[in-house]
């Protein structure tokens, strides 16, 4: 399972240290498929001019802090909401 996130030159955005490019995400779609190739090659020719895209694996594999166990999660978990980070259990 892979995740397409395509990205967009926009002016109205400032350029940051987190965003050097000045570029907004624009589209977000999770796809139920094996074959990357055939997955980027769908994305490449359906994209725009000034448009970026990027596919990412939808599940990471990580280590539960506490108990070492090995869990599935999204690649987009932010780091306080994810077992295998101690801010997720010190409250």
């Amino acid at each position: 399972m892979y995740t397409v996130e395509i990205y967009k030159l926009d002016g109205r955005i400032k350029k940051t240290r987190s965003n050097p490019n000045g570029e907004r995400l624009v589209f977000k779609k999770d796809y139920d498929t094996d074959n990357l190739s055939t997955l980027e090659n769908t994305v490449k020719t359906t994209l725009r001019p000034k448009e970026r895209y990027e596919i990412h694996e939808t599940y990471v594999t990580r280590k539960s802090l506490m108990g070492g166990k090995e869990f599935q999660e999204r690649y987009d978990t932010p780091y306080y909401c994810s077992p295998s980070s101690e801010t997720y259990w010190c409250s």
